[in-house]
């Protein structure tokens, strides 16, 4: 197999990061799908391909959208090359947050992910999770509670959270753009 072929983005690949991100075993997920831990290895391993149904469930059970387990794109720039026209949405724009992934698959000890927030959202309830986030503001601004520490972050301004509860709002007029890095992987 030549370098590119093994670097490019699958949907198998995508879908056995999101189950290790998710803690989850084959075993466990095979459970939770009610299919063979054989034939989930085998889709894991691009050596079968589920139905639409399947990737329904597969998207509610790894708590995804099923556009993010929509087909990589055609050519040699898969898994090297995401066109702005082409980004997978992710999460569910929940709090008026929408979230598109940057990086070119889930296969990295890392993910980029391009966050817009719109004017007045907020998340309600702290998030923590095991990961190290780092942030920088495009446009906008936001405010941002790290640790019971709050901060409004302006154009220009970087930001790191290190596994520690956070929640963010923007209460300003216009939309806050950001560029996230988490690591390890969560979507």
């Amino acid at each position: 197999m030549d370098q590119t072929a093994a670097t490019a983005r699958t949907l198998g690949a995508d879908l056995r990061a999101l189950r290790k991100a998710r803690g989850l075993t084959l075993a466990d997920l095979a459970a939770r799908l009610d299919r063979s831990v054989g034939w989930l290895s085998q889709v894991e391993r691009d050596l079968s391909e589920p139905s639409l149904a399947d990737l329904r469930r597969f998207a509610e059970i790894l708590d995804v959208p099923i556009t993010m387990l929509a087909a990589p794109p055609p050519g040699d720039e898969a898994g090297h090359v995401v066109r702005g026209h082409a980004r997978r949405p992710i999460g569910h724009d929940k709090a008026g947050l929408t979230e598109e992934l940057l990086s070119p698959d889930l296969t990295d000890d890392f993910e980029m992910v391009h966050s817009t927030f719109a004017p007045g959202s907020r998340i309600a309830k702290p998030v923590m999770r095991p990961t190290q986030e780092v942030g920088y503001l495009i446009s906008g601004r936001l405010d941002l509670d790290i640790a019971g520490r709050a901060f409004t972050i302006h154009p220009g301004d970087s930001f790191r959270i290190r596994g520690e509860p956070f929640r963010w709002a923007n209460p300003y007029d216009e939309p806050a753009v950001a560029i996230w890095v988490i690591a390890p992987p969560v979507y």
